[in-house]
């Protein structure tokens, strides 16, 4: 499969180099189609890694990870054709994390409480499907879910498409090998509010317990 990957760090290349290795052909996107961060990553990589440009890489893939800070993230996807994106399943890792005050984060102004960055997304690309997915795990986590009690954790997801949610679990389950059970929907987009509003507290954790390989479980 095709896949574009937008942004060139540590999430982006965690994830772009997973989909390589398990031979998808992927195109990482950033500002510039020169990046030297994605030119590095596509030297060290094998045949299937490839550059460009936010444009690029959304027109690429089949379907499109957004990988991007937080602060930067809108004008990123403004720099894309939407028209590249429709009908695309759209996978958005991005949060809304202001680190202007230190640790642990906040939320940017205007993107918490009654909106999200990934409301935002959808917004600006109407015709694609975006699913927020990833942003409440470490990178390490979201392509191998078995670094935290050998895969036995929750996720969340959230999006308005329950087709495009389902492809994204299918996806999920068959390339990084999460458990489907773990895959717990929120519902639409506007669910992103609370998946985001999580982060902060994620931040907090991972310094009580000193390492950022860990998760959560939902029990009932």
């Amino acid at each position: 499969m095709n896949i574009g990957v937008l942004g060139t760090g540590m999430v982006g290349e965690t994830i772009a180099t997973a989909l390589t290795e398990k031979g998808h052909n992927v195109r990482m996107g950033s500002r510039s189609a020169n990046n030297e961060k994605a030119a590095g990553w596509v030297k060290k990589s094998n045949n299937h890694a490839s550059q460009g440009d936010f444009n690029d890489a959304a027109s690429f893939g089949e379907i499109v990870f957004l990988c991007l800070n937080g602060a930067h993230t809108l004008d990123a996807v403004g720099a894309v054709d939407a028209e590249n994106v429709a009908s695309k399943v759209v996978m958005d890792v991005t949060n809304p994390l202001d680190f202007s005050r230190g640790m642990p984060p906040g939320l940017l102004d205007g993107l918490s409480n009654f909106n999200s960055l990934g409301e935002e997304i959808q917004k600006a690309w109407p015709a694609a499907k975006v699913v927020k997915v990833f942003n409440t795990v470490n990178c390490n986590v979201m392509v191998n879910p078995k670094l935290v009690n050998n895969g036995d954790h929750s996720l969340f997801i959230c999006g308005d498409d329950a087709d495009a949610k389902n492809k994204v679990k299918h996806f999920l389950v068959d390339t990084f090998g999460w458990k489907a059970d773990n895959l717990l929907d929120l519902g639409g987009i506007q669910s992103a509010r609370v998946t985001e509003a999580y982060v902060p507290l994620w931040v907090s954790m991972m310094q009580a317990v000193g390492t950022p390989m860990f998760s959560i479980k939902v029990v009932k």
